[in-house]
């Protein structure tokens, strides 16, 4: 027998709002704020007292999944705009020293193995890049769009036609966390 219905929910911590209107929720916190619209999805959202509540009736797969990846989206929400996330990248090359700009909402990377036109990488939504020495930190309060630029910059740095275990130049992510300090 199935479950009848599919219930989960997430504490508000202090210093956190959230304002739920519809399917669009709404996460204001210390950082900044947060919006996200879930209207694609056949549950209901709702907050009560110092809880959101996700929920849907005569639940499938489907939809028994899908209450478990808004429940993991609304708290990525919560936790970015109370710590925000940050990701960690490693500028590595063997021969033809590499350098990285950001320019506007776009990472430009010159002279990867000697090419002589720069490889770009898009910035998503609201990232901040650092660029200091071989590295790269990305921070932002959506972990999509941390990692999504992480990930930007890691695939255009992929070295094609050639060998990868002897070709190892390239831009990789060795650390992410919760957190914009330091």
């Amino acid at each position: 027998m199935r479950a009848i219905e599919s219930v989960r929910s997430i504490e508000i911590p202090e210093g956190v709002e959230v304002k739920v209107e519809g399917r669009l929720v709404t996460v204001k916190g210390e950082k900044g704020t947060l919006i996200r619209d879930f209207s694609h999805a056949p549950v209901s959202i709702r907050s009560e007292d110092r809880k959101v509540i996700i929920q849907t009736s005569w639940p499938r797969k489907r939809e028994t999944a899908l209450v478990g990846t808004i429940f993991s989206h609304i708290q990525n929400m919560i936790t970015g705009v109370t710590k925000g996330f940050t990701y960690k990248l490693k500028i590595v090359f063997a021969h033809f020293p590499m350098s990285v700009k950001v320019h506007e909402k776009k990472v430009m990377i010159e002279n990867f193995t000697g090419e002589r036109s720069a490889r770009v990488a898009n910035l998503m939504g609201d990232t901040e890049v650092i660029v200091s020495g071989e590295d790269i930190i990305v921070k932002g309060l959506s972990k999509e769009d941390v990692s999504q630029t992480a990930a930007n910059i890691e695939r255009a740095t992929k070295v094609k036609k050639k060998d990868p275990r002897v070709f190892l130049d390239g831009i990789f992510v060795y650390e992410k966390r919760e957190g914009t300090e330091k």
